[in-house]
């Protein structure tokens, strides 16, 4: 008996299957094994007829390829790492599925790492990158995490940063632009005719959340109001965080008629802590968020919030990444802005002016 021209395997249900390996598209195709390796490579130089064959032949015999030996032989492990600050705030899951998105159709597999902002955790994060060999890392954490920065400065894989200037002679920065979207938020309200607006932010040791924080006392002065001082809390980015800054607030004698948060989870929580006490939005107080997470659009009523794209983060990040790869971008841009925006739904109204918790 001849023997059989490709390995078996078996499976429960189905018997003997053959394995599809790539000699198995060549001969549908009738061509070479390294016709097929150049046409599912994208070679341009393959004749249209014979690459139309191959992905036919593909499609026929729902061929995957093996992702491993195709890194062994272009050096290359077509891995891009993705580290953010917490997978329980939607915000990064959001951004997690865009990344992905984004990296797939560009031909890579993406690995995630998060941080909790816990530092034996950053450090296994990071060596898991360095383990799996990934061609590039985006560290999309909105926090202080100088190991990262340490860590990733002593290699020579291509890192995206946010917001932090670095002397890595291989990385890009991603620059976003809190002020605009802040700005337009201190401006609606002040439109609708509140003076008295607070702010409750994230932890003041995140970069993210004293850019955010700093964005909004400038606007704020600007727009020709002082802040009060008692209005300004600082909060943890979490819904409890948000519950929490509104009850300081609810405690004073005078409450403000409207306020601004660091994100959109803070916001959530403080209509919460304003459902608890027998208080509307936007009747009794106006709410803006920041993130617009999708969660935001299905609040009661819809959070009024900044929008900082999640798809244009991902987008950006790949896209610089990649040019880092490729000996052709070597004068790429090493900063990219990201825009914010405000998204008015139904959480901000003209204000009642109450004086007092009485």
């Amino acid at each position: 008996m001849a023997p059989r021209p490709y390995p078996l395997k078996r499976s429960p249900n189905q018997g003997f299957i053959p394995k599809i390996g790539i000699r198995s598209v060549a001969d549908n195709a009738r061509v070479s094994i390294a016709t097929v390796s150049r046409t599912m490579n994208h070679v341009q130089t393959v004749d249209p007829a014979l690459s139309a064959r191959v992905w036919k032949a593909v499609a026929e015999l729902n061929y995957f390829p093996n992702s491993q030996a195709r890194a062994l032989v272009s050096g290359r492990s077509k891995l891009l790492g993705l580290i953010i600050s917490e997978i329980t705030n939607p915000f990064f899951p959001e951004l997690v599925q865009e990344f992905e998105k984004v990296a797939v159709a560009r031909g890579y597999e993406i690995l995630i790492g998060s941080t909790n902002y816990e530092h034996k955790t950053m450090e296994l994060c990071a060596r898991r990158m360095f383990e799996r060999q990934v061609d590039g890392v985006a560290i999309m954490t909105f926090g202080i995490e100088q190991f990262l920065l340490d860590r990733f400065a002593s290699d020579v894989v291509p890192v995206i940063f946010i917001d932090v200037p670095s002397k890595h002679a291989n990385s890009n920065i991603l620059s976003v632009d809190y002020r605009s979207g802040i700005c337009e938020g201190v401006q609606h309200l002040a439109k609708l005719g509140h003076r008295k607006i607070g702010f409750i932010s994230g932890p003041l040791q995140h970069r993210s959340a004293g850019a955010r924080k700093t964005a909004f006392l400038d606007c704020i002065r600007s727009a020709g109001i002082t802040p009060n001082k008692a209005w300004l809390i600082e909060g943890d980015h979490t819904l409890e965080g948000g519950r929490d800054a509104m009850q300081k607030i609810l405690a004073l004698k005078k409450w403000p008629t409207a306020l601004m948060c660091s994100n959109d989870m803070s916001a959530i929580g403080v209509q919460h802590a304003l459902f608890d006490a027998n208080l509307k939005v936007p009747d009794d107080l106006s709410l803006i968020g920041f993130d617009d997470i999708h969660l935001a659009e299905y609040t009661i009523p819809p959070l009024t919030t900044v929008q900082m794209s999640c798809k244009d983060l991902a987008q950006t990040a790949v896209t610089s990444l990649l040019a880092r790869l490729s000996p052709r971008e070597a004068g790429a841009e090493t900063e990219a802005r990201i825009t914010t925006r405000l998204v008015v739904r139904r959480t901000t109204g003209p204000p009642n002016n109450r004086p007092s918790a009485t």
